[in-house]
C-alpha cells in the first residue's frame, strides 16, 4: 500500500486522500473506523477499527463485517467474503465506495469517495455507500456507513436493495471475527450464554451450528432498542499462551473491549444468530481458553435502510 495516499486526519474525521489512488478509510479520527481492500484481508468484507484500544490498535483491525443477502423463497446466503467475483474472478465480492446511489457503476477501492459531512439536529455526521457487485444469488445491494460525532465508538450499517437487484428476505450484516478479541460472554435478556454453554466439548475445526434467540429473549435498552453484547472472558488476553502453530496476526494486542449490536424498532422476525470456532480459521491451531463466538449477527426481515449499530466500549 506504499503507493496510496494516506487517509487525511482533519478536525473530528478520517476520510480518504482526495489525491487519488488513495485508501479507504472512513470515522472518527480518534474513534471507530472502517476501511475496505486494498487495505490488508479479504476482499468482501468491510474492516472495522478500534486505534483507541492502545498503540497496537492503531493499524490493525478488531473485526469484519461480511454482507450476506438472502433472496427472497431461498435459505441460501451469498457471502461476499467467499464468493467468486464476476468482475475479476478473484475470491470476494469487489466492494466499492460512493458519496451517493446516484452512480452505482463500478470503480476501483482505491479510488474512495470521500464521504459526505452534514449536520442533523445539531449533530455532524459522516456518512459513506459501500456498494457490492452483483451477488451469485442476483442480489445488489448497498451499505450507508455513517458516525455521528457525539459517538466515537458506533458506527451505523444500513443496508439498500439497489436496482436490478432479487427481491430479499434478508441482508445480514455479521460481525465475522470474534475469534480475535476471543469473545465469549454475550448478554441476552435474563442470561448470559457462552459457548461451553452452548456446545459443550466443542473442540472441531470448523464452525459450529448457529444458535439462534428470538426477539423476546433479547436485551433492550431504556429507549427499548434491542442490544445485544459480547465480551471477552479473559482479564488480561494479552497475555494469553498461544500454541505454536498459531500465526501472529491472531494474537490478540491492546485493551479489552466489548462489542455491542443494536436495532432500534425491532419487528418480531428478529433474531440473534451466534457461532463459534475452536480453532483459528483456516487452521488446527487452537484458540487458547477453548471456542470462542465468531460470528455475532442481527437478522431480520429486510427493510429498505434499517439501521443497525455496532458498538465498540474499552472495558479498562
Amino acid at each position: 500500500m506504499a503507493e496510496l495516499n494516506a487517509p487525511e486526519y482533519s478536525g473530528t474525521w478520517v476520510r480518504p486522500d482526495p489525491r487519488l489512488p488513495s485508501i479507504p478509510l472512513w470515522g472518527h479520527a480518534e474513534g471507530i473506523q472502517f476501511g475496505l481492500h486494498p487495505i490488508p484481508g479479504p476482499r468482501g468484507l468491510l474492516r472495522v477499527f478500534a486505534p483507541y484500544l492502545g498503540p497496537s490498535h492503531r493499524d490493525k483491525l478488531l473485526n469484519f463485517v461480511a454482507i450476506e443477502p438472502i433472496a427472497t423463497g431461498s435459505v441460501e446466503r451469498g457471502f461476499s467474503e467467499l464468493e467468486h467475483s464476476t468482475l475479476d474472478d478473484a475470491q470476494g465480492k469487489r466492494f466499492w465506495s460512493a458519496d451517493s446511489l446516484e452512480d452505482v457503476a463500478p470503480r476501483a477501492s482505491d479510488h474512495p469517495a470521500r464521504g459526505v459531512v452534514s449536520e442533523l439536529h445539531g449533530i455532524e455526521q459522516l456518512s459513506v455507500f459501500v456498494l457490492s457487485e452483483s451477488f451469485d444469488n442476483g442480489a445488489r445491494v448497498a451499505v450507508e456507513v455513517s458516525f455521528r460525532a457525539d459517538r466515537p465508538h458506533e458506527l451505523s450499517l444500513a443496508a439498500s436493495r439497489l436496482p436490478g437487484s432479487a427481491e430479499l428476505d434478508y441482508c445480514i450484516l455479521t460481525a465475522t471475527m470474534g475469534n480475535y478479541p476471543r469473545l465469549r460472554t454475550v448478554q441476552l435478556a435474563s442470561e448470559i450464554v457462552t459457548p461451553q454453554s452452548l456446545w459443550p466439548g466443542f473442540d472441531g475445526d470448523h464452525f459450529t451450528e448457529h444458535a439462534v434467540f428470538g426477539v423476546d429473549r433479547l436485551a433492550r435498552n431504556s429507549a427499548g432498542e434491542i442490544t445485544v453484547t459480547a465480551t471477552p472472558d479473559e482479564s488480561d488476553p494479552e497475555s494469553a499462551r498461544y500454541d505454536p502453530a498459531v500465526v501472529e496476526h491472531w494474537k490478540y494486542a491492546g485493551r479489552r473491549a466489548s462489542q455491542t449490536w443494536t436495532a432500534a424498532n425491532p419487528d418480531s422476525t428478529l433474531e440473534l444468530l451466534l457461532n463459534a470456532r475452536a480453532k483459528y480459521w483456516a487452521s488446527t491451531a487452537p484458540i487458547p481458553g477453548g471456542a470462542s463466538f465468531e460470528n455475532f449477527e442481527l437478522r431480520e426481515r429486510f427493510r429498505e435502510g434499517r439501521e443497525l449499530r455496532l458498538t465498540i466500549e474499552p472495558l479498562d
